[in-house]
């Protein structure tokens, strides 16, 4: 459990430093958009009320309950069985992106989306965060690497 915990801190930590020099720092609350390297990665701010891609647009507090919950269950699932170090990873990621996301709901409203990325001649309306790819990654670990049993 102390790898699913300093991973889930550091993914939290990177999280909310990203944010804090991104909308604060650059300003890009205000600014609305800054050119990184066009056209493949770029800063747009976005509030997203609901869940990605602005999915599920309903109350915040049920969207920080709901994600409170998942995590109490990935914890206790964590240390009921015996899982591989990977697995540990995994689910720290998406418990540090969760929280990630449950603070900006807290102290936004909203949570804070302000990565784009675009390619070839597509133009990606939508924006997201460190704590979706650490959710996302999370997720997929979990899927993948939650069935290798711990070894020692």
């Amino acid at each position: 459990m102390r790898l699913t915990f300093w991973a889930g801190f550091w993914t939290f930590m990177l999280d909310q430093i990203s944010k804090y020099l991104v909308v604060h720092v650059l300003n890009l609350r205000e600014r609305g958009e800054i050119d990184v390297l066009p056209p493949f990665l770029n800063f747009r701010m976005a509030w997203n009320q609901g869940i990605n891609f602005g999915l599920l647009n309903t109350s915040r507090w049920i969207l920080i309950a709901l994600a409170l919950a998942i995590c109490v269950w990935v914890i206790v699932w964590m240390m009921r069985e015996k899982h591989g170090r990977l697995a540990h990873i995994a689910a720290g990621l998406l418990l540090g992106g969760a929280l990630g996301n449950v603070l900006d709901r807290i102290l936004y409203g909203a949570v804070a989306d302000f990565l784009n990325m675009a390619c070839c001649g597509f133009e990606n309306p939508f924006s997201f965060n460190i704590a979706d790819i650490a959710v996302f990654a999370g997720a997929f670990g979990l899927i993948f690497f939650a069935g290798e049993k711990k070894t020692r």
